[in-house]
């Protein structure tokens, strides 16, 4: 097979050469290997079938002989003990060996199991003649020349099939080391010519091929140490190494000039996430808060208004999280704590609230006030709609993998159609479910849009928001 030549370039291209050198060194692998495999699964079948039935013969009662005999001795001289014919001993060794004659493939094996099934039912016939017949002398007479010299037969028969596949195991099991060490040698030599036809050809593709990609090598290895001067391509024979050469070179340039760009659009992303997280605070809920407590003061309520003002210094302070975007579990639920005690003191007789997340995953990170914008929607437009008494729960757990946490209120819900349009509201820059969208889209840029929101909602049953995380630990770029 000749290489072909490009006419516009006069350079050659490999594919056909590769292609052929694929192969001749592939179909040979894999006509060894279907063989090998082919055999060793035929193998592992019988193997397999054999032993089963030695397994299941091994089943069978070693002391039947003794059991039947004894049963059928007490049922003859009618004796206290007696419990009846023992028709189930009978008939389970009967099941035993109708079991081993659908697997057995060995003629001696199959002739013993064969007479055992027979004797089997030879045994159930005596077992009822001794049944109808009356006389005690002719009934042990039929125990001792009929009982005894079945169940005998029955054990020795037994015996004779366990050792007829044992002894056809071993064979198996020789033959199988013997074709496996004869395709082992065979597979060994074909390796070796193999090689060597590989050892041959890489020499002579050597001076076309590896050299320019060592070149080329050397070339990434400068690229990823930050050497973004865009140079000379490497020159080279073979067309497709000529194309990657000229192609790394080209993607230099575009690459050195996409990173100036990410840097200042990386630069302007992080501003707009600051101030969509600083636009989370209400102002109403500073100026309510503050409100309250001063009607607290007033009232002569001093250690309610103290905790509120505890709670209140909490929530900011959080809020800030030392200027970082992302911060460990533990500290959002601190957070939405510190809200959630605020608000239960302005609406005591509206609102109770649990919080409940699991200590193995509090180390984990999230996106900075993920959780307040939907406990605050779960309150204004849920608890408070329903004009009634609310509960808010918070609940966080390790679920396939990933850290899920869910806030549910059973205030007033949502129609089906508001929820649809929730929902679109978290993909685009719908009207509607601003705090939403935010906590949302900025997970998705953290974590990726496999992670996110979902909602669940039903008039006056209320709303479940389930947030889907990854389980991260905070690292020294993520502080920044």
């Amino acid at each position: 097979m000749k290489l072909r030549q490009d006419t516009r370039t006069g350079k050659i291209t490999m594919h056909k050469k590769l292609w052929k050198m694929v192969l001749i060194v592939a179909l040979p692998l894999m006509i060894v290997i279907v063989v090998i495999a082919t055999i060793g699964v035929v193998y592992a079948f019988q193997y397999r079938a054999i032993l089963n039935n030695v397994t299941v013969a091994s089943d069978f009662n070693q002391d039947f002989k003794p059991d039947v005999d004894l049963k059928m001795y007490y049922y003859v001289i009618d004796s206290q003990y007696s419990v009846g014919l023992p028709l189930e001993e009978v008939q389970s060794a009967e099941n035993i060996a109708l079991k081993l004659i659908e697997t057995t493939t060995e003629k001696d094996s199959l002739r013993a199991i064969n007479s055992v099934l027979n004797l089997c039912k030879n045994l159930e016939e005596k077992m009822l003649q001794i049944e109808q017949t009356e006389e005690y002398d002719s009934r042990q007479t039929q125990l001792d020349q009929n009982i005894y010299v079945d169940t005998e037969l029955i054990q020795q028969y037994m015996y004779t099939y366990l050792y007829y596949e044992a002894v056809h195991l071993n064979a198996l099991q020789t033959a199988m080391i013997e074709n496996m060490i004869i395709l082992m040698v065979a597979a060994l030599a074909a390796a070796l010519v193999l090689l060597y036809f590989l050892l041959n050809y890489s020499r002579r593709l050597s001076h076309r091929v590896v050299d320019p990609i060592d070149e080329i090598c050397q070339r990434l290895e400068a690229i990823g140490k930050g050497s973004l001067l865009v140079c000379e391509p490497i020159q080279a024979e073979v067309e497709e190494v000529q194309l990657l050469s000229d192609g790394i070179e080209s993607m230099v340039g575009r690459l050195k000039r996409q990173i100036e760009k990410n840097a200042e659009q990386e630069k302007q992303k992080r501003s707009t996430e600051l101030a969509l997280l600083q636009a989370q605070i209400n102002p109403h809920f500073l100026y309510n808060t503050l409100d309250t407590i001063i009607w607290l003061i007033e009232s002569g309520e001093i250690n309610s208004a103290l905790t509120m003002v505890d709670s209140l210094s909490n929530f900011f302070r959080f809020s800030l999280s030392r200027g970082q975007n992302v911060i460990t579990l533990a500290e959002e639920e601190k957070h939405i704590r510190s809200y959630l005690e605020i608000q239960q003191m302005r609406y005591r007789d509206l609102m109770e609230y649990e919080i409940d997340i699991s200590d193995d995953i509090k180390k984990c990170i999230l996106p900075k006030l993920t959780l307040q914008p939907i406990v605050e929607n779960a309150l204004y437009h849920g608890i408070k709609v329903s004009r009634r008494k609310g509960f808010i729960r918070v609940t966080g757990r390790l679920r396939n993998e990933c850290v899920v946490l869910e806030v549910t209120d059973d205030g007033s819900g949502m129609t089906e159609d508001r929820l649809n349009e929730i929902r679109a509201s978290l993909a685009d820059d719908k009207s509607g479910g601003f705090g939403l969208r935010t906590v949302h889209q900025r997970i998705q840029i953290l974590f990726g849009t496999q992670y996110g929101l979902a909602i669940e909602s039903k008039p006056d049953a209320g709303t479940r928001v389930i947030v889907t995380i990854p389980i991260q630990f905070m690292d020294e770029e993520m502080k920044q």
